[in-house]
């Protein structure tokens, strides 16, 4: 149980986090197949945020909860500490493409897919602010042409693209 002096602080964190970062357009995404979607990606290329910080090998692994949410599961391996960092959570689709994501409950992230390919093969991924931004395949590698166009897509889309670390 979350006391109020610890709840204030991550409102406080939450709030100071919020005005940190440009904000960015979340538009929902035609002809999204959450289904298709599911399953497991690897991370091509990340804006390093603070729930990253020193993994590489990162994973998401996507899959439906009998409530009609989905089940996160996010892995990585931390450089610095050499063990592997697992986070579980929760995302609630709010429109094609549009998801909120929790780790902490009742604090939701966004969660933008700003295009995946026909066979939902590859990604972009977006959150609310320019700051967050993931590039994802299905497999542990990706074409460089398939990279800039998911790059460019991004960088229309208000993302700060210069900041995407490729792994």
């Amino acid at each position: 149980m979350i006391s109020m002096k610890n709840l204030y602080i991550i409102l406080l964190l939450l709030f100071v986090l919020s005005c940190s970062s440009n904000k960015v357009e979340l538009k929902k995404l035609e002809n999204f197949n959450s289904e298709k979607y599911l399953g497991k990606w690897y991370e091509i290329a990340r804006i390093d945020n603070r729930f990253e910080k020193n993994l590489i090998n990162a994973t998401a692994e996507y899959s439906l909860n009998e409530d009609g949410s989905i089940k996160v599961v996010n892995k990585g391996y931390d450089k610095i500490k050499n063990k592997e960092k697992t986070a579980e959570g929760k995302a609630k689709i709010i429109d094609n493409g549009l998801l909120k994501v929790y780790f902490i409950p009742f604090f939701g992230g966004d969660y933008n897919v700003l295009y995946v390919d026909n066979d939902y093969q590859y990604a972009a991924v977006g959150g609310g602010t320019e700051n967050y931004l993931w590039i994802l395949s299905r497999e542990q590698t990706m074409e460089n042409d398939v990279y800039k166009k998911l790059v460019d897509i991004a960088q229309k889309r208000g993302y700060n693209t210069e900041l995407l670390q490729k792994f």
